[in-house]
């Protein structure tokens, strides 16, 4: 037997090697049956039998076959001859519907694909470019031949490589990929060559090839070892950009870069504005600075120049009654005459009596009742507070940071109404870095490099713990049955009813379909006479480049495909690789997809208590000891848990805040006049009542706005309790103040000399109160909800703040001053002491300093220049840094320190090799089933070179520009590909109980003999309207197989929308950005898909039928968070310029129309605010929508750094500019200090110790520099300014003080006589029992002598006023 297969192999081989390759001939002819030596193969193997003879003349059927399958070899009936039969061609057809399933976009492509098939199967001249090298005994019908299961096949380099580049730019819309990518084998798109691709194509380990063909690719006059009488085939093969002889047209410029229409590339970045040669807006602000400079000198020159004009006049004598003070500023002494008041003084000084009056009388009964008073701000506050019970705190950023009605959260809604939300994303990122890597010599792909993570015990146990992943269950109160992933997981071949293995998981197992034999599985492979064992690395390697395949090139036959059905991209398996070596990767990615639900779906909270249990499994397996992986990991709510897990952790670093502010103000608020009387003099109940008013007025604030149904938020509840209390403070200090360093006057009682006080100081709290609740009334104007809400609850809590001091605190002092007046201690209310309080003033120890040290050195006449100029200078170095701040609030800046999220966002940025995808949506108005409608969207063959999808690819080319890195999908092109009659896609039953039905691919084709449409003479396939329609919901149906790849389940069933007539209101196409890592390059990408997305809307108008409203935006699930950044620098400025104003209206109102007050006031505030954005610059803090609501916070805290001292300036009566500024800076400013800018200072240093990065920054450090900046300003810088350009003296004062001067001799004979009157009415209405004339002035009883006091001081009274310390 051994003796007789020996001969047979002699035979055969003598009978190939005797084989002639002549024109005419043919090598092989008629099938001869299955290749014996191939098993598992996608198709049936049938291969040819041996035949040496002269090509056959076709005719009849046979003809028609062989032109309907090979045109390129038909020379007219009778005269065409052909080496393959009726059967071969049949097979040969059938072979070729499963590659011009993904070639078909290009008829040039396919046509040559087809040319070089048909040259090797069915060329008259087969002997001159094919070799036969095996044959083997095949039977078949009972017949045994020998068949050829092996060929050299001699090609041209010419035609190869034309074929080749006709085809390597075909694209799979589906994908955004190459078909190439598919038909290269290991090679994958980026790697193929023409002999690659050839190779590929002739290796039966593929599945599709039946016989081994090997491809040899032949220069031209090239003829070293070439077979005798072999010619390599040198056919025309057709441009990409040419049409096909059948009639096909040119291929369309995404699947041919020659059909391409000249496209100039995108705009370049706006370079920055630079003059000359150097940054542009620094040179503008050196201008500036030299301007200012400039102007201020020569108003010194100016100033100087006068002041000695003056001087020389003064020593002629022309200018009686007036000299010079020590900083040479004018002396007033003349007599002020009535025609010399004007209006505005005349206002002023109305406006200020009025509000004084006013507040003395309300002081004056509210210290009267204070418990009354106590009472019925208890019951209002409650009233308001009681509202807390249905309060309703916002989470979700979404609602926090974007607005209901911008376009972002419009186009959102659009989204998941139409298309559900975008699907959950639960993932690891897995590293092993102390594992070493090693090269792997592998059979078919020679050495390959294998990072340490890409390990075989790795992989099975990363397949471990997925699994455990998914088999997790729990109960569920809202299914009231026990759920698991299947419940909520995304499944896009199964949506209905998915079963586990349906679910949407993605991870390098599902290479080998979650399977552990398939892991390791090996067997032994042949190839090029060399036998290795192949394994799981040669199929891995495989995958990763053609992760579309239904089979690897190995022996191994296995399946890349997930066990769900669909392919899994190399970018979702692997991370962290170079220039596509995937198994040098440094990553493994593992992702569960879930379902997205709206909050008030049931299943909304399955989902997240399926990624609890996910998270506690994955937490788990990070503290096992055994792991070999570090990884990072998120679910879908860890940012959300991680912002309301910081917001809990950090309430305690926040009431440690408020404690040490509390504290300071007990004891700052003391007056210690004697260790004897420090627990009488100590104001820690006073502090502590200041606080319990500003906690009550946030309390009234958010019970209030809880009571319409207006939500907080967590922000709020951080903020403005400390805002109110910065501002509530400032007022309490200078109250408390000013009634510590007031005399009470002889026979005043306690209540009116708190009304009198009340009456000095409230007009100025007013003042700043009223600013500030306006400011943040107007700033509720603003579009983002964070901002907004926070505004409406800063202005009522300032506003019930200022409402609470006028009414509780005023009864609280009351009470705490009856206290003290009766030397009983604090908190120990029953025990008294001896010591009696003295009757001077309690100045302190800010006051005098601030008198005798601070005013006088800060307001000498070198230091006002010097400060002027530093300022100055700041101010224009603040401009420059605040036009180069960066906007943006990158998402981890939002996790606390040591959050898993954190490692999370690292791993993602290193590791992660394709960005976020982003969905081009369409709405209702365009007609897609016109053949101009399908032409405006569609990329393949007769299609628009200016289409939806092609202007999109454009933009591809330049990723640095578009921010685009793969092709949008189009469902459009696929359906056409699946409607073509030369696929099997989409045919009809012709037979049985579904006759006229839509019959799938994997159905025999004796059930269904028909295609759905028929073939068109120039190879553009267009639907009609009716075929349009009849056939999509198939197609949107169909799931994908080998047969098939282009059914739309799973890719586009959810992407297309109709109404119950039909018609298609919204879908959408999905392409991919390429990994983008901050705010600004996803704020940049936003606003490029947005102009792409409008330049496409545009273009789509103009097809006929379009609806004028159509419209084309592009979706992408970060767009709600970053969208805010395209118009947070105008809403900024709006906003701020909104808090502005009141300061300035409010500020000259209640002045009395004291315009260069305002001014001055609100030009000193908008320098804080610009200085604060440069700091911001300098210390990394970026402009956003917290730093926004923290600037609005610094307009408020600013008016009262500012404000309190500009009224004090206003109604100051001092003589000079230079003595009115130190005044105001030694009185008001003491009390600033310690009100507002030592409240704040402890409180804020406090906040450093925050886990939340947020508050570090955005609240420590941005509230130290407001403080900070405010105090600098408001105490150094606005004191100057005033002494410089500060409203004159009120002339109505002056006047009113003249006449109280002209009228004093009348005041002392009154004063006498009414003594006397005084003294004649004790003796009469004495009492016995008591000593009406040695009673305490501050017993609270009228007497007739006070009543009397108070009429003859009437004048002093206005003169107290006018000279009072505000």
């Amino acid at each position: 037997m051994v003796r007789v297969v020996v001969l047979i192999t002699l035979l055969a081989t003598l009978m190939l090697s005797e084989a002639q390759h002549e024109p005419g001939y043919c090598a092989f002819y008629e099938e001869c049956g299955l290749n014996p030596s191939l098993e598992g193969t996608l198709i049936p193997p049938t291969v040819p039998c041996l035949n040496y003879g002269p090509a056959r003349p076709v005719s009849g059927h046979h003809y028609n076959r062989l032109k309907q399958v090979c045109p390129m070899l038909d020379r007219g009936e009778g005269n065409t001859y052909a080496c393959c039969s009726i059967k071969q061609l049949s097979s040969l057809e059938m072979s070729l519907t499963l590659s011009k399933a993904v070639l078909i976009r290009c008829p040039s492509c396919a046509d040559n694909f087809a040319h070089l098939h048909c040259i090797n199967t069915c060329s008259p001249n087969q002997t001159l470019s094919v070799n036969i090298t095996k044959v083997m005994n095949v039977t078949y019908l009972n017949r045994t031949n020998e068949a050829v299961i092996s060929y050299q096949a001699y090609l041209s380099t010419t035609f190869a490589d034309a074929a080749f580049q006709s085809c390597k730019n075909v694209r799979i819309p589906a994908t955004g990929g190459f078909a190439i990518s598919t038909m290269c084998g290991r090679y994958g798109a980026k790697l193929c060559t023409p002999q690659r691709w050839y190779d590929f194509q002739g290796d039966s380990s593929n599945g599709l090839a039946p016989l081994d063909i090997d491809f040899r690719l032949i220069k031209e006059g090239d003829t070293a070892g070439l077979p005798k009488g072999v010619v390599p085939y040198n056919g025309r093969a057709l441009g990409c950009n040419e049409t096909t002889p059948s009639g096909g047209q040119i291929c369309s410029c995404q699947d041919c870069e020659d059909s391409c229409p000249s496209v100039p590339p995108p705009p370049l970045p706006p370079v920055p504005f630079r003059l000359l040669g150097t940054d542009g807006f620094l040179v503008i602000s050196i201008i500036i600075l030299c301007l200012l400079i400039f102007s201020f000198l020569l108003y010194l020159s100016v100033s100087s120049w006068m002041k000695s004009k003056k001087a020389k006049d003064e020593e002629r004598g022309k200018i009686i009654g007036k000299n010079k003070d020590q900083n040479s500023n004018d002396v007033m002494q003349r007599v002020i005459q009535p025609s010399e008041v004007t209006c505005a003084d005349t206002a002023s000084l109305a406006a200020q009596a009025f509000l004084s009056s006013q507040f003395q009388s309300w002081g004056t009964v509210i210290a009267t009742y204070p418990f009354t008073v106590l009472l019925v701000s208890t019951v209002v506050v409650a009233a308001f507070s009681a509202g807390l019970k249905s309060i309703e705190l916002t989470t979700d950023p979404v609602e926090l940071w974007s607005a209901p009605q911008s376009r972002a959260r419009q186009e959102k809604h659009f989204h998941d109404v139409h298309f559900t939300p975008f699907f959950r994303t639960n993932q690891l990122i897995l590293t092993a870095p102390s594992r070493k890597g090693h090269v792997y010599e592998s059979l078919l792909f020679g050495p390959q490099n294998f990072s340490g993570i890409v390990s075989k015990d790795l992989i099975i146990e990363l397949l471990e713990l997925q699994k455990k992943i998914q088999k997790i269950e729990f109960w569920s109160e809202d299914l009231n049955r026990t759920a698991s992933l299947k419940d909520v997981c995304y499944a896009p071949l199964n949506p209905s009813n998915p079963s586990l293995t349906d679910c949407a998981v993605n991870s390098l197992p599902q290479y080998f379909q979650n399977s552990l034999d398939n892991i390791n599985a090996k067997v032994n492979m042949t190839e090029l006479g060399e036998t290795k064992e192949v394994d799981w690395r040669d199929h891995l390697i495989y995958c990763l480049n053609s992760p579309l395949s239904f089979k690897d090139i190995t022996d191994l036959g296995m399946s890349c495909m997930a066990d769900y059905g669909a392919p899994v991209f190399s970018f979702l398996a692997v991370g962290g690789y170079n220039n596509d070596e995937y198994t040098s990767a440094e990553a493994l990615i593992l992702t569960f997809s879930l379902n997205n639900y709206v909050r008030g779906n049931p299943k909304f909270k399955v989902a997240l208590q399926w990624e609890t249990e996910f998270l506690k499994i994955v937490q788990d397996y990070q503290k096992n000891p055994s792991s070999n992986f570090t990884f990072a990991y998120m679910a879908e709510r860890s940012l959300e848990d991680e912002i309301n897990r910081t917001t809990a952790e950090d309430i305690p670093i926040f009431m440690i805040s408020y404690a040490v502010i509390f504290v300071y103000i007990a004891v700052a608020l003391g007056e210690y006049s004697s260790w004897k009387r420090i627990l009488v003099d100590s104001k820690f109940l006073v502090g502590l009542g200041g606080i319990l008013v500003v906690g009550c007025s946030v309390l009234s604030s958010m019970g209030f706005y809880s009571w319409i149904g207006f939500p907080s938020s967590l922000v709020i509840l951080q903020v403005v309790p400390f805002l109110v209390l910065a501002v509530g403070a400032d007022n309490i200090f200078i109250f408390v103040l000013e009634y510590q360093r007031d005399v009470r006057k002889l026979g005043e009682t306690r209540e009116e000399q708190i009304g009198r006080v009340l009456g000095h100081v409230a007009p100025s709290m007013l003042l700043c109160s009223l600013s500030e609740s306006v400011c943040f009334f107007l700033g509720a104007l603003s579009t983002m909800p964070a901002v907004k809400s926070f505004a409406l609850y800063a202005a009522l809590a300032v506003l019930m703040d200022f409402v609470l001091q006028m009414t509780a605190f005023v009864a609280l002092l009351s009470l705490d001053a009856r206290r003290q007046d009766s030397n009983r201690c604090e908190l120990l209310c029953c025990v008294t002491v001896s010591t009696e309080r003295p009757n001077k003033p309690n100045e302190g120890f800010l006051l005098p300093f601030m008198r005798k040290y601070y005013a006088p050195v800060l307001l000498k006449r070198y230091s006002r220049i010097i400060v002027m100029v530093v300022f100055i200078f700041m101010f224009c170095a603040s401009i420059f840094l605040m036009l180069n701040v960066k906007v943006g609030l990158d998402q981890e800046l939002a996790m606390p320190q040591g959050s898993y999220m954190l490692d999370y966002f690292k791993y993602l940025y290193k590791y992660f090799e394709v960005g976020v995808p982003v969905y081009f949506v369409t709405k209702r108005g365009f007609n897609f089933t016109t053949v101009d409608g399908m032409n405006a969207v569609c990329s393949s063959v007769g299609c628009d070179q200016f289409s939806m999808t092609q202007k999109i690819q454009y933009a591809t080319n330049y990723p640095e520009l578009s921010y685009l890195a793969i092709p949008a999908n189009s469902w459009v092109d696929d359906f056409i590909d699946w409607l073509n009659p030369g696929s099997k896609c989409c045919r009809i039953y012709t037979l049985g109980p579904n006759t006229g039905d839509f019959c799938p691919a994997n159905i025999s084709s004796l059930l269904c003999g028909r295609k759905c449409m028929k073939a068109f003479p120039n190879g553009v396939i267009r639907p009609t309207t009716e075929e349009f329609n009849r056939f999509l919901p198939d197609f949107l149906g169909n799931r994908p197989d080998l047969q098939c790849s282009k059914g739309g389940l799973g890719a586009y069933d959810t992407a297309v929308v109709r109404d119950d007539s039909g018609e298609i209101i919204a879908t959408r196409f999905m392409a991919y950005h390429i990994p983008l890592t901050n705010s600004q390059e996803f704020t940049a990408a936003l606003q490029k898909s947005r102009a792409l997305a409008h330049d496409i809307t545009m273009g789509m108008r103009k097809i006929p039928g379009t609806s004028p409203d159509f419209e084309v935006f592009p979706y992408t699930v970060t767009n709600v968070f970053y969208e805010q950044y395209l118009t947070i620098v105008p809403e900024g400025l709006f906003n701020i310029s909104m808090c502005l104003l009141p300061t300035f209206v409010v500020c000259c109102l209640l002045l009395g129309l004291d315009l260069r007050s305002g001014l001055l006031n609100l030009l000193t505030i908008i320098m804080i605010v610009v200085d604060t954005v440069g700091v911001m610059t300098l210390w990394s803090i970026d402009y956003n929508a917290v730093s926004l609501i923290n600037l609005v916070t610094a307009v408020g805290i600013s008016v009262e750094f500012v404000s309190h001292m500009t009224r004090s300036f206003a109604l100051s009566t001092k003589l000079t500019h230079v003595e009115r500024a130190m005044e105001a800076t030694a009185n008001m400013g003491s009390a600033v200090f310690a009100g507002v800018a030592m409240t704040n200072l402890p409180g804020i240093l406090v906040l450093a110790f925050a886990k939340a990065q947020l508050i570090q920054i955005f609240f420590f450090r941005l509230n130290l520099v407001i403080t900070l900046l405010g105090m600098a300003h408001g105490l150094i810088f606005l004191p100057v300014l005033l002494s410089y350009f500060g409203p004159g003296v009120n002339k109505a004062v002056i006047f009113q003080l003249q006449q109280a001067n002209a009228n004093l001799e009348m005041t002392s004979k009154m004063r006498a006589a009414y003594d006397n009157l005084n003294y004649q009415d004790s003796e009469i209405k004495q009492d016995p029992h008591s000593d009406t004339k040695n009673a305490p002035a501050d017993d609270g009883t009228p007497t007739q002598s006070i009543e009397k006091e108070e009429k003859i001081d009437r004048f002093r009274a206005q003169k107290q006023f006018s000279s009072s310390d505000e």
